[in-house]
């Protein structure tokens, strides 16, 4: 049996009896899956990627009765689960409260490798082991599983992230990027008493859903090809000021220069698509001076985070319809199509679904 071997008899070997498996899951498509497919993120192979998953408990640990929040749990539950988690006990988890930044933290999908015990680690399966620590979430009945998919890591990375920047009450508001990520920014955004919100990005489709999300106004980037010229559009439409915070939602580094002079002088501007290395990049340091910006960097989500975009996805199901994000499904088969499609812009988001064909 290889490896990587997601069949049942893998399953009953390597079940430990401290955490649950669950079956019958739906693990979505994040534009990370697509940098650590194409190995532009370092990472110990070989791996199952799959690091947003909902799914069903097949079977529980002894001892292992609540979610997080103090729901009872038992087999065929919905869950969903924070996909990495911190020690609790370094430097970073216990003095400086920034769990996020734990030295021993590592995510399913992406940190454990499939050749070593228990294996299937990862959303790309038909069985997922979670570990001892991890923290699970059983999910409402009037929470669709689409929507919490479509939404991911994208949303509690959004909430993380401008929790950390803070908007003031009708802000004007540019953000760069019109992915899960970007369209999660500007949700969270719209909701936290921004103003006007403008959205960059492309292709054509993910602008109409920007529009659908609430952005004021969409910049399609195949049509404005120059960044001086996008730069003197956000100046035109912020009254020739500036937006009070740009949320950088792309992950390509000339978006950071550019983003730059979008900010109005004393605003903020967000890195939030950065989680993969792709590069260096020259600017010139001044311009933060001069223009006296606040600069953020945020890293993945915390576990109440999670908590937080499921109450955020159950009071705002029809203003914000993340459902609408799942436009192209896929059996474990064709996973491989699946990321090109996600690769290619041609899919919202795609997702995995067990049994179909």
């Amino acid at each position: 049996m290889g490896p990587c071997s997601c069949g049942s008899l893998l399953c009953q070997r390597t079940l430990s009896r401290e955490r649950p498996w669950c079956a019958q899951k739906w693990p979505g498509f994040a534009g990370r899956n697509v940098h650590l497919w194409k190995g532009e993120l370092p990472i110990q192979l070989p791996v199952i990627l799959g690091h947003e998953t909902v799914g069903r408990i097949e079977r529980l640990g002894a001892g292992l009765e609540r979610d997080w929040t103090g729901q009872p749990l038992q087999a065929g539950d919905r869950v969903g689960w924070n996909s990495s988690f911190a020690c609790g006990r370094c430097y970073y988890c216990a003095e400086k409260r920034q769990p996020t930044r734990c030295p021993n933290r590592r995510a399913y999908g992406i940190g454990y490798r499939c050749d070593q015990a228990p294996h299937l680690l990862g959303g790309y399966a038909e069985y997922h082991y979670l570990r001892p620590g991890t923290v699970i979430f059983k999910l409402p009945d009037d929470l669709p599983t689409e929507s919490l998919i479509g939404a991911g890591c994208a949303l509690i990375t959004a909430i993380h992230g401008l929790e950390r920047t803070g908007l003031d009450w009708q802000d004007n508001v540019v953000v760069q990027g019109a992915g899960p990520v970007g369209l999660s920014a500007l949700a969270v955004a719209k909701s936290s008493g921004a103003g006007r919100i403008l959205v960059i990005g492309g292709p054509k489709h993910r602008l109409e859903l920007a529009k659908r999300f609430g952005a004021d106004l969409t910049l399609d980037i195949d049509i404005v090809r120059e960044p001086q010229a996008r730069i003197e559009a956000v100046r035109q439409w912020s009254g020739g000021h500036g937006a009070d915070a740009v949320l950088e939602c792309v992950g390509h580094p000339t978006a950071f220069v550019e983003g730059l002079e979008m900010c109005r002088d004393g605003g903020k501007y967000l890195v939030l698509g950065h989680y993969c290395d792709a590069g260096p990049i020259s600017f010139n340091p001044h311009v933060i001076t001069r223009k006296q910006l606040q600069v953020f960097g945020s890293w993945s989500s915390e576990p109440r985070h999670y908590k937080m975009a499921i109450d955020f996805l159950r009071a705002n199901r029809e203003r914000f319809p993340f459902q609408e994000l799942v436009t192209h499904r896929f059996p474990l088969s064709r996973a491989n199509e699946a990321l090109a499609a996600t690769a290619q812009w041609q899919s919202a988001k795609s997702v995995i679904v067990p049994g179909l064909s």
